[in-house]
């Protein structure tokens, strides 16, 4: 164990952590140059297209260090706010941490974020700063800072460039003298820590885990201890590039175990794995509860393949722990079931996933969050709505209560005026702006997790001409004045376009909504009124017009009521169609009602 070092990186977006990682690789011999490329460990054709990481991924590397053999359990971690719930669990299993900071574009809200999650958890900081290379980089100043922010020396800050690999052999110094060798007993009972799972079709469940105290070994009996189910090790192996399997493994280690697990429900990240002969009476201390920030409905665009859509979602969260999900029903679309994401890059990304790993063609309602209602009939119970449909009818409602996110925003000077505007646009308050230094400001809003929902996001980016980053936290629940804007559609309500909004805010939406679905509404033999409405008031209204024959074309000459005659039993006909007619929304509406300012 003393020759075992465990560690993470983490960083804010595109500060260079998978390729530095794979600079790592390189230099421990980990792989080979045929296996050499670019973004190495992200494996998903979605990560490399985008250039982001949304999954943490662990691999094991063998160093030799002044005579020594050293084995390193590395796990490289996303950027994006959005999968912090990743890191987090990264963070659990490791002992120390490099910190990524970009050396032109300096600390990012992110970069702090992840600091404070690691330094919770007692992890060991190696600070990095990484780009040195850049003919826009700041090493000394950059270097300050990171000095300020960790209350280092100047000297431990390691100046690298991930791209042409100057630095690695420091940061492998680093890592063996500064992170603190896995303290465990290998005599004691087994415990290991299970941080993340993926689904083998034809293995059923791979797991990986880290071993905490004792030793675990192949073809032993074992208990996953949340489900109390148990199982025969059929498998156990270290994480290179591929799996390695191993007869034994040991405190310390970090690797995967196949027990012929089929179904997804039964394991859980954050459980503890125990040995039937000689169990642990002390369950190790999962990870804290996701919580959800954003809910949008899922439905099967064929109501046939609900079952189907189901097992996928049950496989798609053994790889994705911070997915959320409960069955629901739409009048308008059928089954499905309503998710909690972390934000709206995560909603994006699984409704890829399930479409490109799972071949489920899906349609998602518009995203909202998650409010507490108080009735006048009882205003001590709290009705907790989650989906619009939900919320009780004004006439007996009493307040609604909306939850509120801490935003820290750092940007360049220039752009403070412009982000001021955003967030106060979005009903923001500022509580505190902090120059960092005389370029880089720090602005704290307390404001709607509502209104970042959407948009807010990729406004920020424009308005700051992409020098503005972005983290929250949550602060709890306030009270606000919510109306429920409903969406009718010849008549009918869509409950699926509905959305709970600010008072001030709920004409502009209806207006926009009402434009946005006439274009993308096909023509119908009958006129198709689109409205928006709060309770019985309408307060917009479109109209898709019909498409009409003449019916007067073979009238030439002649009387005009004659004319008329032939309008009138057309007029009769279209009322008609239009009671017994409905009307199919496509799919590119549901979507389009999500880019509404576009």
């Amino acid at each position: 164990m003393e020759h075992i070092r465990n560690f993470c990186i983490i960083a804010h977006i595109d500060h260079g952590k998978s390729t530095l990682a794979d600079r790592l690789l390189d230099a421990t011999g980990a792989v080979t140059d045929r296996e050499k490329q670019d973004q190495l460990l992200d494996n998903m054709d979605l990560e490399r297209e985008r250039g982001i990481t949304i999954k943490s991924h662990a691999i094991q590397m063998e160093v030799s260090l002044g005579g020594e053999q050293y084995v390193f359990n590395l796990i490289d971690t996303p950027g994006h706010v959005d999968f912090s719930y990743e890191v987090s669990r990264s963070i659990a299993a490791c002992e120390g941490a490099l910190l990524i900071v970009d050396a032109a574009q300096s600390i990012q809200a992110q970069t702090i974020s992840n600091l404070y999650l690691a330094l919770e958890n007692n992890l060991e900081i190696v600070p990095v700063l990484n780009k040195v290379d850049l003919p826009s980089a700041n090493p000394d100043e950059v270097t300050d800072d990171i000095v300020d922010l960790l209350g280092c020396k100047h000297d431990d800050v390691i100046h690298a460039s991930a791209k042409t690999g100057l630095g690695i052999e420091n940061i492998l110094e680093a890592i063996v003298d500064r992170i603190p060798s896995p303290k465990g007993d290998i005599n004691a009972p087994l415990q290991a820590l299970i941080f993340d799972s993926v689904y083998n079709p034809f293995r059923g469940v791979e797991t990986y885990f880290r071993i905490l105290n004792g030793k675990i070994n192949k073809g032993e009996q074992v208990q996953f201890m949340a489900t109390g189910n148990t199982y025969y090790a059929d498998e156990i192996g270290i994480l290179k590039l591929k799996q390695v399997p191993r007869k034994q493994m040991l405190a310390g280690d970090v690797g995967y175990i196949i027990t012929g697990v089929k179904e997804a429900k039964e394991v859980q990240v954050g459980d503890t794995i125990t040995s039937v002969n000689r169990p642990t009476n002390v369950a190790i201390e999962g990870f804290e509860e996701v919580k959800p920030m954003v809910f949008a409905g899922i439905y099967p665009v064929d109501t046939e393949e609900y079952e189907e859509l189901r097992a996928s979602m049950e496989k798609l969260q053994l790889n994705d722990a911070s997915l959320v999900f409960a069955p629901e029903s739409s009048a308008a679309l059928g089954f499905g079931f309503r998710c909690g994401f972390l934000g709206m890059l995560h909603l994006e990304i699984i409704q890829e996933r399930l479409e490109r790993e799972f071949n489920m063609t899906v349609i998602t309602t518009v995203p909202n969050v998650s409010y507490h209602a108080y009735t006048r009939k009882d205003p001590n119970n709290i009705l907790v709505v989650n989906n619009p449909s939900d919320l009780p009818d004004p006439s007996v409602l009493n307040h609604v209560e909306e939850p509120f996110i801490k935003a820290i925003i750092i940007t360049k000077s220039d752009f403070v005026g412009n982000v001021m505007s955003l967030c106060i646009e979005k009903r923001g308050i500022i509580t505190n702006q902090t120059y960092l230094t005389t370029e880089r400001v720090e602005l704290i809003f307390d404001l709607p997790l509502a209104e970042i929902v959407f948009d807010f996001y990729d406004r920020l980016k424009s308005v700051s001409k992409g020098y503005a980053s972005f983290d929250y936290s949550p602060i709890g629940m306030r009270t606000s004045k919510l109306v429920r804007v409903d969406v009718l559609l010849n008549g009918n309500i869509v409950d699926a376009l509905s959305a709970l909004v600010h008072a001030d805010n709920a004409y502009g939406l209806g207006k926009k909504i009402c434009e946005k679905l006439q274009k993308m509404i096909p023509r119908q033999q009958f006129d198709v009124p689109i409205q928006a409405a709060i309770g019985a008031k309408i307060i917009s209204r479109e109209t898709v017009k019909a498409v009409r024959k003449d019916v007067t074309a073979k009238c030439y000459g002649g009387d005009i009521t004659r004319k008329r005659k032939l309008l009138e039993r057309q007029k009769k006909g279209k009322k008609k169609m239009r009671q017994i007619g409905s009307v199919e929304i496509p799919q590119q509406a549901f979507m389009a009602v999500l880019r509404l300012n576009e």
